[in-house]
């Protein structure tokens, strides 16, 4: 019997089925029996079906179709964001991406709402939208170091789920991943930065102190599963203590919302027999 997935991904990911994130186990693969090495295969092979259905999305896109994918990046520091852009977003053509990292807002984001930053980033008709990060960290470590009272990041979640409402009437299907690792990991993988020369620049200070907050943390994305999971806008917790399978996750994740969208080719917006006719008689 071959391995792999025994329920789909969306499934067996999807928040409200995993449990309270605080004992979810970041070495677990839930809906997935293979090891590393299937895993690579499997991720290999989907790869090919997700650049497949991004070329059919973005031919889509150029000739008229306004939807578009946003998948959305959510965890701790080392947890394998910036793995997942470049191992599963690499898996596709780079003009079919629009990749954007959202960090600590500039003194011009802070003058607007916070939703300002990340409207002027959304993906475009065609194009599958990455954020590493986004609007959650508005209810994230806004909230763990009470960075604006708690009146005013509360009322974000009713503004997050009326903003992705929106998003979804106007043509963006969104997938929003939550990346866990243990917190044993991620002490693991701040040794390796610290042990690394080619690794410094990826090294935070601030990721230490961050530690102490891990619980708040944890409590903070409970709120989000529990208020912001949507049929419409799911979370997925993806356990990311095992980089490949984060990786298999999120891209299985991404191929199967494609494959649903039901894309087809295009039809010519010009008469085909003409242009061979014409093709053949130049010189």
């Amino acid at each position: 019997m071959s391995k792999g997935w025994f329920t789909p991904a969306a499934e067996a990911l999807r928040a409200s089925a995993v449990g309270p994130v605080a004992s979810f186990d970041p070495e677990s693969t839930p809906g997935f029996d293979g090891d590393k090495e299937s895993g690579s295969e499997l991720l290999a092979s989907r790869g090919q079906d997700l650049a497949d259905l991004q070329e059919l999305l973005y031919a889509n896109g150029r000739s008229g179709d306004h939807r578009s994918v946003l998948l959305v990046l959510q965890g701790m520091d080392t947890a394998g964001k910036g793995g997942i852009v470049r191992h599963v977003g690499g898996l596709v053509d780079p003009q079919g991406l629009s990749i954007k990292g959202f960090g600590k807002p500039t003194p011009e984001e802070l003058q607007h709402d916070f939703l300002w930053r990340i409207h002027k980033a959304l993906p475009p008709a065609g194009r599958i939208g990455i954020f590493d990060r986004s609007h959650y960290e508005d209810v994230l470590p806004v909230r763990v170091h009470n960075l604006v009272p708690k009146a005013e990041w509360e009322k974000r979640y009713d503004i997050i789920n009326q903003f992705e409402s929106e998003l979804v009437a106007g043509g963006t299907t969104i997938i929003k991943c939550c990346l866990v690792v243990s917190k044993d990991e991620q002490k693991a993988r701040l040794a390796e930065r610290l042990d690394r020369p080619d690794k410094y620049w990826k090294y935070n200070p601030g990721d230490i102190d961050e530690r102490a907050h891990w619980d708040a943390y944890l409590e903070a994305y409970q709120d989000i599963f529990e208020l912001t999971d949507k049929d419409s806008a799911p979370w997925f917790v993806i356990p990311a203590n095992r980089k490949w399978f984060a990786r298999l996750a999120v891209c299985e994740l991404l191929t199967t919302t494609l494959a649903g969208l039901e894309l087809d080719w295009p039809e010519a917006d010009f008469d085909v027999e003409a242009e061979k006719k014409r093709l053949a008689a130049s010189d």
